[in-house]
């Protein structure tokens, strides 16, 4: 039986360029795809500079990581899968650790820590909320939480928040006070806008 080898992907632009990021297994992660990145960078290039970036669901850290390449200044990331985690902090470890913070558990639950963290740094963030795909078992409810818990975040701690979803699910025109700016869709995959 053969090794597979790690799975990996580069950080596309900035002062990392070309850094090789592992990425957790499939079956705890999905990777964003490489247009759902750069289309995203591209919507907010010169606003994430000396900005904060929250990376909800952060996997190998891949979105906040690529953020940091091009000069955002930190990067709170929350991951609950311990394997995920520790290919978090070996990615991490390549870049500027001291610019990164990793909140490990459940990210519904550790969202008030990072509400805190905002607080403390007198900060708002770009919010990147990327949840497993509700089709995986135990996630039937994931889109429902994410959407009480963008509607509950206070206003002055949140930019813009950025949701990475399965093109077919619906989101509303508001969630809570945020009111959605634009959606753009790469097949299965869309990106959605709230401010």
């Amino acid at each position: 039986m053969k090794n597979n080898p790690p799975l990996t992907k580069k950080i596309i632009a900035g002062k990392f360029k070309g850094k090789t990021l592992r990425l957790p297994s499939k079956e705890t992660t999905r990777s964003s795809k490489a247009i759902v990145l750069e289309s995203f960078f591209n919507t907010v290039q010169f606003d994430i500079i000396d900005a904060v970036v929250v990376e909800v669901f952060s996997g190998s850290g891949s979105i906040g990581l690529e953020a940091l390449s091009r000069g955002a200044k930190k990067i709170l990331f929350m991951e609950k899968d311990r394997d995920a985690v520790k290919t978090l902090r070996q990615n991490i470890a390549q870049t500027d650790p001291n610019a990164c913070e990793v909140f490990e558990g459940d990210s519904f639950t550790t969202i008030s820590q990072v509400k805190k963290r905002l607080e403390t740094l007198g900060e708002s963030a770009f919010i990147y909320v990327d949840p497993p795909f509700s089709y995986r078992e135990g996630m039937e409810d994931v889109y429902d939480k994410m959407l009480s818990l963008i509607a509950s975040f206070p206003l002055e701690l949140a930019k813009l928040f950025i949701i990475e979803h399965m093109s077919t699910l619906e989101l509303p025109e508001s969630i809570g006070r945020y009111n959605r700016i634009k959606t753009k869709k790469f097949g299965k995959t869309s990106l959605s806008y709230y401010a």
